[in-house]
């Protein structure tokens, strides 16, 4: 940290998080998902679930899209969602650009090294995920000690375990690599844990409902495609926990909807919290910041959720969205 101040340690953490639950049982769940207000960030934000932390409506994703940014142009995009009042920024070890290894002095070209390089100065005014690639628990402790370096902070807000698919074993990870994110929460390093999925929204309900999770980051758009909102959505919303809905736009935007609609889509589902989007230019990120904002004032363009459902029913599949399609990794991309 080039900053002491800025700088939050694994006591100051402890000390905040107690006070976090305090606060937390005293307002319980009631309006865990309703637009704040009095806040001095111009974008609302709701309350991330058990966890308490209060997100902002878009978060900013370190993946592909982001990383086709070139130097001198992804610091903008990230001092740009700062100054707007975004709040939540996710990434992944293997966000990275094609050819890139990590530690790379020619380039920075991984996600996490990115955000190490704008993010650290401001880290007591973000919300800070990464996550765990793999199943075997000392991979996962050594991955997580090499995040942290790239992120350059001593503790991550939230760890989530990467990409939940129909081939996962609960039980065995349960006794495997969740029982050492349980450690890694319980010494300080991770304040909250959690996992992402976007190819099985019932292994998702079977996680949420067998493991005592904080955050889910979960695949809900329109074309319903595999069925998040409705399989694992309300479990989530059951035992309280954090949800941050992703490929809320991706491939979708202008074939037969518009980004005001997806985000709403998104934003009007009981219990998420946030719409991640990872961005490629700064247009876009000015476009998304312009609609939240719009949408916090209460103006809305969605009309009819079914109708939406309607119309984009038939690009539901991996005819068209990328990320559907098998063997698809978001890292790795040629630019």
């Amino acid at each position: 940290m080039k900053d002491r101040k800025n700088k939050v340690t694994r006591r100051e953490f402890i000390q905040k998080t107690a006070a976090g639950a305090a606060a937390l049982s005293i307002t319980g769940i009631a309006g865990s998902c309703s637009v704040q207000s009095g806040k001095s960030t111009a974008m609302p934000t709701r309350v991330l679930g058990k966890t308490g932390l209060e997100v902002s409506l878009l978060s900013f994703g370190g993946g592909s899209q982001f990383l086709k940014n070139k130097d001198g142009d992804w610091e903008k995009s990230l001092q740009k969602a700062l100054k707007s009042g975004i709040n939540f920024f996710d990434t992944a070890p293997s966000y990275t650009l094609s050819g890139f290894s990590m530690g790379d002095s020619k380039s920075i070209g991984s996600g996490e090294e990115r955000y190490g390089t704008v993010l650290s100065e401001y880290r007591d005014k973000v919300i800070l995920s990464t996550k765990i690639e793999g199943r075997d628990p000392e991979e996962a402790k050594r991955g997580l000690e090499a995040s942290l370096k790239y992120l350059k902070t001593d503790h991550l807000d939230i760890l989530l375990l990467h990409a939940i698919a129909p081939s996962d074993d609960i039980a065995k990870i349960e006794k495997g690599v969740y029982k050492e994110m349980i450690r890694m929460k319980e010494s300080g390093m991770v304040r909250f844990i959690g996992f992402s999925s976007m190819d099985s929204a019932e292994r998702s309900r079977d996680f949420l409902e067998e493991l005592d999770i904080d955050v889910a980051m979960l695949a809900m758009n329109a074309t319903q495609y595999r069925d998040y909102a409705k399989v694992a959505l309300p479990v989530a919303r059951r035992k309280n926990v954090g949800v941050i809905a992703m490929k809320v736009m991706r491939n979708l935007v202008g074939v037969k909807a518009t980004a005001n609609e997806l985000f709403e889509y998104a934003w009007e589902q009981e219990g998420v919290a946030s719409a991640i989007v990872g961005h490629y230019g700064m247009d876009p990120l000015k476009e998304n910041i312009s609609i939240v904002n719009e949408y916090g004032k209460g103006k809305l363009t969605l009309k009819d959720r079914a109708e939406l459902e309607s119309r984009l029913a038939e690009y539901a599949g991996p005819h068209t969205l990328e990320w559907a399609r098998p063997g698809y990794s978001d890292g790795g991309i040629i630019v």
